[in-house]
Order: C-alpha cells, then structure tokens, then sequence
C-alpha cells in the first residue's frame, strides 16, 4: 500500500502543478492517439476538489473540454485525410484496419448514439471519433454527443476522487467497480436506443 500512496500522492502533486489547463492539455492527449489513462487525470483533480485547492465545477469543465478538443482533431484529421491516408498511416498510431471496419460497422448501424457511448469506453473512446469524420457525421451533433459521453465519464472519475477524499487506498478499490457499472448502464442505454430507432 505504501507504493499505492506514493503513486497517488505523485499524481495529485501532478496534477495541482498543472493546474486547470494541465487538465485540459492531458485530458485533449487522452482523447487522441495518445494512450494515456484519463483515470490519472480526473481523480487526482476531484481529490483536489475535495482538498479546496480546486473547483470542482471548473475541473469538470476543463475535463470535457480537453476531451472534446481531442476528439475533434481525430475528427478533422479522418474527414481531411479520407480512409486511404488513414489506414496508410494509422499503424504508426496503433491503428490497423480491422480496428476501423469495426467501428466503421458499428457507426454505420448505430450512429449518434456510438459517439455518445463510445466515449465511455476504454481504447475506443480514442477512435470512435475516426468513423464520424469518414463520415462527415454533422460537426454540431458530433460534438454534443462527445461532449455527453466524455461529460458522464469525467464527472464519474471526478466525483470518485472528491467522495473517496483522504481514503486513498478506496480509489483503485472501487475503479473497477464505477468502471464495470458504467460499461453496463452503457449497453442498457445502447440496447433502448436501438430498439427505439428500429421503431
């Protein structure tokens, strides 16, 4: 457990050197090509939320932004490249091919509603915004679903810094936990959606 606090204490140092726009520029690479883990970003800002040394309405803020910001160059990167470029290129990123069939199927069938929860799950929050470009998904609907679906997110790893407060050890105890009820509200809210649609 000593390793486990000094890893967090590290982070929230981190994150309380950066400030609000460390926030942003973090958050802004996650949602890019970059594989960073917003998890590092957002519970060291709620835990210093919870301290005093943050608003917690501006982190939440800077959070969304960061990410929508990181989502709309994905997306100006795919409709301007265009598919061939993409995949050209994609394996410097760690992005083959199969990995764009796949999303472009499942954006194809579903639409909107991948880019609302597609920003809720791990790895494909990072892509989901390539197969909207391609597609010259509507840049206003585009961004208001980002922007939803980054907003559940960051407000959830948020709050779990803020309520955890000085028990630090609960953090990495109950990720799982947020993470797995989420992933599970998403494919209850994806199956009405569909049904919904197909109506």
């Amino acid at each position: 457990m000593d390793l486990l606090h000094e890893i967090i204490a590290f982070l929230v140092q981190t994150m309380s050197s950066l400030g609000y726009i460390g926030i942003f520029a973090l958050m802004f690479l996650e949602s890019t090509f970059f594989p960073f883990p917003s998890e590092v970003v957002m519970i060291p800002a709620g835990y210093l939320a919870y301290q005093g040394d943050m608003n917690i309405y501006i982190v939440l803020f800077m959070g969304i932004s960061g990410s929508l910001a990181g989502a709309l160059l994905n997306y100006y990167l795919s409709r301007t490249l265009g598919r061939k470029l993409l995949l050209k290129y994609g394996h410097y990123i760690w992005f083959e091919e199969d990995k764009l069939i796949k999303m472009e199927k499942f954006f194809k069938a579903h639409g909107e509603i991948s880019t609302f929860n597609g920003r809720l799950i791990p790895v494909i929050r990072q892509y989901i915004s390539l197969p909207a470009g391609l597609s010259n998904m509507n840049i206003f609907k585009f961004s208001l679903y980002t922007s939803l679906g980054a907003g559940v997110w960051v407000t959830i790893l948020t709050l779990l810094g803020y309520m955890l407060g000085n028990n630090q050890e609960l953090i990495k105890e109950h990720l799982q936990t947020i993470t797995l009820i989420t992933l599970v509200s998403i494919t209850i809210m994806s199956v009405v959606y569909i049904k919904y649609r197909g109506k």
